[in-house]
C-alpha cells in the first residue's frame, strides 16, 4: 500500500488538520461498531494511527521549522525588520490619519508659539495618496476660522522625489528633521499653518492693516470683531504695537514715490519724509499699507499705468476668494506671510486640520 492510501480511501487528502481528524476519529467509531472482520479493522486501525500522526505532527513539524529559521536569523536582519515595520506603521498613520507637526514661525502667536508641537487631522480635509501629488477626498471642507496646515504657493520646489523623501523624513522622525535647506542653511518651509479667515465666495480687504470681510450677497464690511461674533469664532489677532502711524506714513510714502519719480517736493512733502524717515528709525513699517500708497500716487501721477492701477485695484477693492479656495491669515498679522502676499489657496493644496498641542505638555490643549 502507498504512503497515503489509507487517507486517499478515506477521502482526507487535503481537508484541514481538524477536519481531516474529525473525520478520521467518526470512521473509525462507525468501523468498531459495524463489527467487520479482524483483517479489516487491523488494516483501518493502522490507517487512522498513521494519518492521525501526520496530521497532528505536520502543523507542529511546520511551527518548529519557522522558529529555527527565525532563529537563526542575524540580529542585524532582526533589528532592520523591526525598524522597517515601525517606520511603515508611522508613514502609514502620518500620510493619512494624523501629523505631527512643528511651529516653525512667530506667524500664529499668541495661539500658536515657536517651536510647539501639534497633531494635524488629515483625514477630515482627504489625505495625500502621494505626497505633494495626489490628494483624496475628504469627509468636508475647511471651515471660517480653522487652522489649517497647507502647501505654501511660493514655495521653490526641490524637484518630485526629493519633495516625496523630504516629507517622508519629516514625518518618520516626527517632525524633528528637515532636510530642505537654503543657501544659508535654514529650513525652508514648504508646508504653512495660518487660520482660514476667508472662505468661497467672500472678499477680503484691508484698511490701515485690519482685515475687513464681504460676505456672499452681502452690502456692508464687516470688520473682523463683527466677522467672530456673526459666526461664532474665538481667536485673538495680534498687531505689532511699534508700527509707524498710518497718517505718518501715508504722508511719507507719498511724498517718497513723488521724489523717486522725479517730481519737485514742496516744503510740507520735504517736512512729512523726514517725519516718516525718522520714524523708520525706531518703528516698523506696514509693507502693504507702504505698498498701497506707493500705487495710489502712481496711478494719480499718471493714470495710463495700467499695471500699478491693476495692483492698486486689488488692495482698494480686496481679494475675491473664488469657490474651492480658502484665505488664510496667521494671527500675527504684522510677522506672517500669508495670503496678503500669495492671494487665496486652492483646497487642493489644504493638508490638514490642526487639532492639538502635544509638546510641551504646559501647553497641552486643544487648537481653536
Amino acid at each position: 500500500m502507498s504512503k497515503h492510501a489509507g487517507l486517499r480511501g478515506l477521502g482526507l487528502r487535503g481537508l484541514p488538520d481538524r477536519r481531516a481528524a474529525g473525520r478520521l476519529a467518526a470512521v473509525a467509531t462507525v468501523t468498531a461498531r459495524s463489527g467487520g472482520n479482524q483483517s479489516a479493522w487491523q488494516v483501518w486501525s493502522a490507517a487512522l494511527q498513521r494519518g492521525t500522526e501526520r496530521l497532528l505532527t505536520g502543523r507542529r513539524r511546520r511551527r518548529l521549522l519557522r522558529r529555527e529559521r527565525h532563529r537563526r536569523r542575524s540580529p542585524i536582519v532582526e533589528w532592520l525588520d523591526t525598524i522597517g515595520s515601525t517606520v511603515l506603521i508611522v508613514l502609514v498613520i502620518n500620510q493619512f490619519l494624523f501629523q505631527a507637526y512643528k511651529i516653525p514661525s512667530q506667524s500664529m502667536r499668541p495661539t500658536l508659539e515657536i517651536s510647539d508641537r501639534i497633531f494635524v487631522n488629515k483625514l477630515l480635509y482627504g489625505p495625500e495618496l502621494v505626497p505633494g501629488q495626489v490628494k483624496l477626498p475628504g469627509l468636508r471642507s475647511p471651515q471660517r476660522g480653522e487652522v489649517i496646515i497647507f502647501e505654501n504657493p511660493s514655495y521653490v520646489p526641490i524637484g518630485p522625489l526629493m519633495a516625496v523623501l523630504k516629507r517622508i523624513v519629516y514625518m518618520v522622525t516626527l517632525s524633528m528633521v528637515d532636510i530642505d535647506r537654503d543657501e544659508q542653511g535654514r529650513t525652508k518651509h514648504d508646508i504653512l499653518i495660518k487660520r482660514a479667515v476667508g472662505v468661497g465666495g467672500d472678499r477680503i480687504r484691508l484698511r490701515r492693516g485690519e482685515v475687513q470681510v464681504l460676505l456672499p450677497g452681502a452690502d456692508e464690511w464687516l470688520d473682523e470683531p463683527a466677522l467672530q461674533a456673526a459666526f461664532g469664532l474665538d481667536y485673538r489677532p495680534r498687531r505689532s504695537p511699534d508700527l509707524i502711524d498710518y497718517d505718518i506714513l501715508q504722508a511719507g510714502v507719498a511724498a517718497e514715490t513723488r521724489m523717486a519719480d522725479g517730481q519737485p517736493l514742496t516744503e510740507a512733502e520735504r517736512v512729512d519724509l523726514d517725519r516718516w524717515k525718522r520714524q523708520q528709525a525706531t518703528r516698523r513699517t506696514d509693507r502693504l499699507f507702504w505698498e498701497h500708497g506707493r500705487l495710489r500716487t502712481i496711478v494719480e501721477a499718471d493714470p495710463t499705468d495700467r499695471n500699478a492701477a491693476r495692483q492698486w485695484q486689488l488692495l482698494e477693492r480686496g481679494w475675491p476668494v473664488p469657490a474651492g479656495s480658502v484665505f488664510p491669515l496667521g494671527d500675527n498679522r504684522d510677522e506672517s506671510n500669508d495670503a496678503r502676499f500669495f492671494g487665496p489657496v486652492t483646497l487642493r493644496r489644504v493638508l490638514g486640520k490642526a487639532m492639538f498641542h502635544y509638546w510641551p505638555p504646559a501647553r497641552w490643549a486643544g487648537i481653536r
